[in-house]
């Protein structure tokens, strides 16, 4: 999962971050990819609509 489809998903990083209980502070160390544990938090908190995918996936994606 990129951390940009997270972000769009939930319309800002402070968005996102407060659907974690993280900071936005945190979100912005991610870099591109969202980390796997994350990923499947925002799976459920998506209700499905974001998806958890590897390292591979995400690299595909990016290119």
């Amino acid at each position: 999962m990129l951390t940009e489809d997270a972000v769009t998903f939930f319309k800002s990083k402070s968005k996102l971050a407060a659907a974690l209980g993280i900071s936005p502070a945190a979100v912005s160390q991610w870099g591109v990819r969202v980390p796997q544990l994350r990923q499947y938090q925002l799976q459920t908190l998506s209700g499905g609509e974001l998806k958890v995918s590897s390292t591979k996936q995400d690299a595909a994606l990016a290119a």
